[in-house]
């Protein structure tokens, strides 16, 4: 079992920057894949970034690629959605998540565990 508990979101100017937390609670979060994802009211939830257990793989969506950056640390069991140049279009709840699969993933049913989310507001 694996909790997962986001923070570092808020409200932003366009072209500004956020840093997102996510603290996981259990010995076993480096052997997860973690991923962030997103969802904009009245859309779908979105993937945003992937991470593998080692740091050594990380994916993208097209629309966050050179703007977002994903990293995490393993001894302090928290994964870490760095945004920079925010947009408008990237207002939404950001959550975290955790696969055990193995691999770097981005479809939202390949993760076994969610964090309950935090709102990110970009505005004009």
């Amino acid at each position: 079992q694996v909790h997962l508990v986001e923070s570092g979101g808020g409200l932003v100017q366009a072209g500004g920057s956020l840093r997102l937390s996510c603290a996981a609670s259990g010995r076993t979060f480096s052997s997860y894949v973690m991923g962030w994802f997103r969802q904009a009211p009245g859309k779908e939830r979105e993937f945003v970034a992937t991470i593998s257990w080692n740091t050594i793989s990380t994916r993208y969506a097209d629309s966050v690629k050179g703007r977002f950056t994903i990293s995490r640390d393993n001894a302090k069991n928290t994964v870490y959605l760095q945004m920079n140049s925010l947009k408008l279009e990237d207002t939404a709840v950001y959550y975290c998540a955790a696969s055990s699969r193995g691999r770097t993933a981005v479809r939202g049913d390949e993760y076994d565990y969610w964090g309950q989310g935090t709102q990110v507001t970009v505005s004009s």
